[in-house]
Protein backbone atom coordinates (compact mmCIF):
# COMPACT_ATOMS: atom_id res chain seq x y z
CA UNK A 1 0.00 0.00 0.00
CA UNK A 2 1.78 3.25 -0.78
CA UNK A 3 3.88 1.32 -3.08
CA UNK A 4 4.87 4.54 -5.40
CA UNK A 5 7.36 3.61 -7.71
CA UNK A 6 8.42 0.36 -6.72
CA UNK A 7 11.64 0.81 -4.09
CA UNK A 8 10.64 -1.95 -1.96
CA UNK A 9 9.57 -4.13 -4.77
CA UNK A 10 13.73 -3.45 -5.41
CA UNK A 11 14.84 -4.92 -2.93
CA UNK A 12 12.82 -8.23 -2.93
CA UNK A 13 13.68 -11.57 -5.22
CA UNK A 14 11.56 -11.96 -8.08
CA UNK A 15 8.42 -11.33 -7.56
CA UNK A 16 5.59 -14.20 -8.19
CA UNK A 17 1.78 -13.28 -8.57
CA UNK A 18 1.89 -12.91 -4.67
CA UNK A 19 2.88 -9.70 -4.64
CA UNK A 20 1.06 -6.67 -5.74
CA UNK A 21 1.99 -2.95 -5.25
CA UNK A 22 -0.83 -0.37 -4.51
CA UNK A 23 -1.28 2.91 -5.05
CA UNK A 24 -3.27 6.15 -5.68
CA UNK A 25 -0.79 7.37 -8.24
CA UNK A 26 -0.96 6.38 -11.50
CA UNK A 27 1.55 8.61 -12.42
CA UNK A 28 3.87 6.73 -9.74
CA UNK A 29 2.61 3.53 -10.89
CA UNK A 30 3.96 3.58 -14.37
CA UNK A 31 7.34 2.91 -13.32
CA UNK A 32 6.59 0.21 -10.25
CA UNK A 33 6.94 -3.22 -11.86
CA UNK A 34 4.05 -5.32 -12.66
CA UNK A 35 1.44 -6.76 -10.71
CA UNK A 36 -0.27 -3.69 -9.88
CA UNK A 37 -3.56 -2.02 -8.59
CA UNK A 38 -4.48 2.01 -8.70
CA UNK A 39 -6.15 2.45 -5.10
CA UNK A 40 -6.83 4.07 -2.46
CA UNK A 41 -5.54 2.99 1.12
CA UNK A 42 -8.97 3.58 2.86
CA UNK A 43 -10.83 0.86 0.19
CA UNK A 44 -8.28 -1.95 -0.63
CA UNK A 45 -9.92 -3.71 -3.71
CA UNK A 46 -8.84 -7.04 -2.06
CA UNK A 47 -11.68 -9.31 -0.49
CA UNK A 48 -11.52 -9.29 3.45
CA UNK A 49 -9.11 -11.87 4.76
CA UNK A 50 -7.57 -12.62 1.58
CA UNK A 51 -3.68 -11.62 2.01
CA UNK A 52 -0.92 -12.62 4.42
CA UNK A 53 0.60 -9.73 5.15
CA UNK A 54 0.10 -5.67 3.59
CA UNK A 55 3.23 -3.46 4.26
CA UNK A 56 2.62 0.49 4.51
CA UNK A 57 5.91 1.84 4.14
CA UNK A 58 6.36 5.53 4.65
CA UNK A 59 2.49 6.64 3.83
CA UNK A 60 0.11 6.48 6.45
CA UNK A 61 1.06 9.95 7.56
CA UNK A 62 0.17 11.61 4.50
CA UNK A 63 -3.13 10.49 5.12
CA UNK A 64 -5.18 13.56 7.72
CA UNK A 65 -6.85 10.33 9.43
CA UNK A 66 -4.95 6.74 8.91
CA UNK A 67 -7.38 5.11 10.70
CA UNK A 68 -9.95 4.10 8.06
CA UNK A 69 -6.71 2.86 6.24
CA UNK A 70 -5.72 0.68 9.76
CA UNK A 71 -8.79 -0.69 9.62
CA UNK A 72 -8.95 -2.01 5.81
CA UNK A 73 -5.51 -3.46 6.43
CA UNK A 74 -7.12 -5.35 9.23
CA UNK A 75 -10.01 -6.16 7.01
CA UNK A 76 -7.67 -7.98 4.30
CA UNK A 77 -6.10 -10.07 6.41
CA UNK A 78 -6.31 -13.20 7.12
CA UNK A 79 -5.94 -14.74 10.62
CA UNK A 80 -2.02 -14.34 11.55
CA UNK A 81 -1.29 -11.88 9.12
CA UNK A 82 0.63 -8.97 10.22
CA UNK A 83 0.82 -5.19 8.62
CA UNK A 84 4.30 -3.88 8.56
CA UNK A 85 4.00 0.29 8.99
CA UNK A 86 6.83 2.63 9.14
CA UNK A 87 7.20 5.83 9.98
CA UNK A 88 8.89 8.63 10.84
CA UNK A 89 9.68 10.23 14.23
CA UNK A 90 9.25 13.57 15.70
CA UNK A 91 12.28 13.76 17.02
CA UNK A 92 14.15 13.14 13.35
CA UNK A 93 17.33 14.91 12.48
CA UNK A 94 17.83 16.26 15.55
CA UNK A 95 20.99 17.81 14.82
CA UNK A 96 19.24 20.48 13.27
CA UNK A 97 16.70 20.63 15.62
CA UNK A 98 17.78 25.09 16.43
CA UNK A 99 17.03 25.64 13.03
CA UNK A 100 14.17 23.05 11.93
CA UNK A 101 12.04 20.95 13.45
CA UNK A 102 9.87 18.72 11.34
CA UNK A 103 5.72 19.11 11.96
CA UNK A 104 3.71 16.45 13.42
CA UNK A 105 1.92 13.93 11.37
CA UNK A 106 -1.37 11.87 11.56
CA UNK A 107 1.10 8.78 12.30
CA UNK A 108 4.53 9.81 14.14
CA UNK A 109 6.40 6.88 15.47
CA UNK A 110 5.50 8.30 18.75
CA UNK A 111 1.62 7.71 18.31
CA UNK A 112 1.60 4.95 15.73
CA UNK A 113 1.51 2.02 18.32
CA UNK A 114 -0.92 3.24 20.11
CA UNK A 115 -2.96 3.43 17.18
CA UNK A 116 -2.18 0.52 15.72
CA UNK A 117 -3.07 -1.30 19.09
CA UNK A 118 -7.14 0.22 18.69
CA UNK A 119 -6.92 -1.94 15.29
CA UNK A 120 -5.04 -4.97 15.80
CA UNK A 121 -4.63 -7.92 18.47
CA UNK A 122 -0.81 -7.26 18.43
CA UNK A 123 1.55 -4.59 17.96
CA UNK A 124 5.69 -4.63 17.88
CA UNK A 125 7.40 -1.76 17.70
CA UNK A 126 11.63 -1.86 16.16
CA UNK A 127 12.60 1.82 16.77
CA UNK A 128 15.43 2.46 14.70
CA UNK A 129 17.98 5.84 15.16
CA UNK A 130 20.96 5.43 12.68
CA UNK A 131 22.89 7.81 10.54
CA UNK A 132 21.09 8.37 7.24
CA UNK A 133 23.80 10.93 5.33
CA UNK A 134 26.93 12.45 5.99
CA UNK A 135 26.56 16.21 4.69
CA UNK A 136 30.23 16.68 3.28
CA UNK A 137 29.99 20.81 3.74
CA UNK A 138 28.15 23.92 4.48
CA UNK A 139 26.60 24.00 0.93
CA UNK A 140 25.17 20.43 1.64
CA UNK A 141 23.41 21.21 4.56
CA UNK A 142 22.72 24.36 2.95
CA UNK A 143 20.75 22.07 0.22
CA UNK A 144 19.98 19.68 2.73
CA UNK A 145 17.68 22.49 4.76
CA UNK A 146 16.17 23.82 1.43
CA UNK A 147 14.95 20.69 0.82
CA UNK A 148 12.88 20.46 3.90
CA UNK A 149 11.73 23.57 3.33
CA UNK A 150 13.40 25.76 5.94
CA UNK A 151 13.55 29.59 4.74
CA UNK A 152 16.85 30.15 3.08
CA UNK A 153 17.88 32.64 5.69
CA UNK A 154 18.05 30.37 8.26
CA UNK A 155 19.51 27.44 6.17
CA UNK A 156 22.37 29.51 5.52
CA UNK A 157 23.35 30.37 9.00
CA UNK A 158 23.03 26.94 9.92
CA UNK A 159 25.07 25.78 7.22
CA UNK A 160 27.42 28.45 9.05
CA UNK A 161 26.97 27.38 12.22
CA UNK A 162 26.98 23.64 11.92
CA UNK A 163 30.42 21.31 12.31
CA UNK A 164 31.04 19.92 8.81
CA UNK A 165 31.10 16.66 7.90
CA UNK A 166 27.66 16.72 9.57
CA UNK A 167 26.21 12.85 10.33
CA UNK A 168 22.05 13.49 9.86
CA UNK A 169 19.76 10.85 12.21
CA UNK A 170 17.16 9.42 10.98
CA UNK A 171 14.56 8.17 13.52
CA UNK A 172 11.28 6.73 13.35
CA UNK A 173 9.99 2.99 13.93
CA UNK A 174 8.85 -0.49 11.93
CA UNK A 175 5.28 -0.93 13.43
CA UNK A 176 4.60 -4.91 12.85
CA UNK A 177 0.96 -5.15 13.96
CA UNK A 178 -0.95 -8.67 14.06
CA UNK A 179 -4.45 -10.46 13.67
CA UNK A 180 -5.01 -13.08 15.72
CA UNK A 181 -8.20 -13.97 14.73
Amino acid sequence: VGCADGPLRAALPTPGPWLVGLDASETLLRDHPPRVLRADARRLPVRDRAVDAVTALDVLYHLPDPMPALREARRVLRAGGHLLAATIACTDSPEFSTYWSRSATSFDAEDAPGLLARVFDSVTVFAWDAPLVTLPDAAAIRHYLIGRQVRTEIAVVAADELPTPLSVTKRGALIVAGRDR
